[in-house]
């Protein structure tokens, strides 16, 4: 089984729930989506999702939302990089920073409080193997990973390269 650590740094052995494909009504679709729900509000270590409809929505989901984070980064570095390179020039810091916040703010109202956020698609073969894999047919594998030192840092580069742009076009104008 794959080794785990809680919060103070003990083992413990992971958690995992099975979201299986059984289409026994019509809104088995629904039924799906709720017993996902249930199992990130849970917490647990790993969610393996059966169902492809289901496992590729959540993982296009968790894809975007990477996408925004990794983007507000990044953007706000830059920001705050060509500042200090150019830093008469406001014009090239400015719109790059407009990026990052953007993508921050998109983030912070789509997927900061999502319980998904805290999942990564899981292709790592090693854990995978470790998984009790046996009887289900190609599934999509989420680990639990928080996010909270993340989202810190995201907030962090966006608002340090917003306040830097905002000086830097305010000299400008003095």
């Amino acid at each position: 089984m794959v080794a785990v650590t809680d919060d103070e740094g003990t083992k413990k052995v992971p958690t995992f729930h099975i979201i299986r494909e059984v289409y026994d009504s019509a809104n088995a679709h629904q039924r799906f989506e709720a017993e996902l729900e249930k199992a990130l509000e849970a917490k647990v270590d790993y969610i393996i999702i059966e169902p492809p409809r289901l496992g590729d929505e959540t993982g296009r989901w968790i894809s975007v939302g990477n996408c925004l984070h990794k983007t507000a980064v990044v953007s706000g570095l830059a920001s705050l990089l060509s500042s200090l390179i150019w830093p008469s020039r406001p014009v090239i810091a400015g719109p790059i920073c407009a990026v990052s916040l953007f993508c921050s703010g998109l983030y912070t109202v789509s997927w900061n409080y999502d319980p998904c956020c805290q999942y990564q698609v899981e292709n790592d073969e090693e854990v995978l193997n470790k998984l009790p894999l046996a009887d289900v047919s190609s599934p999509v594998i989420l680990g639990y990973e928080p996010n909270t030192k993340t989202k810190y840092l995201q907030r962090s580069v966006t608002l340090l390269s917003a306040a830097f742009c905002a000086w830097q076009i305010w000299r400008s104008y003095k």
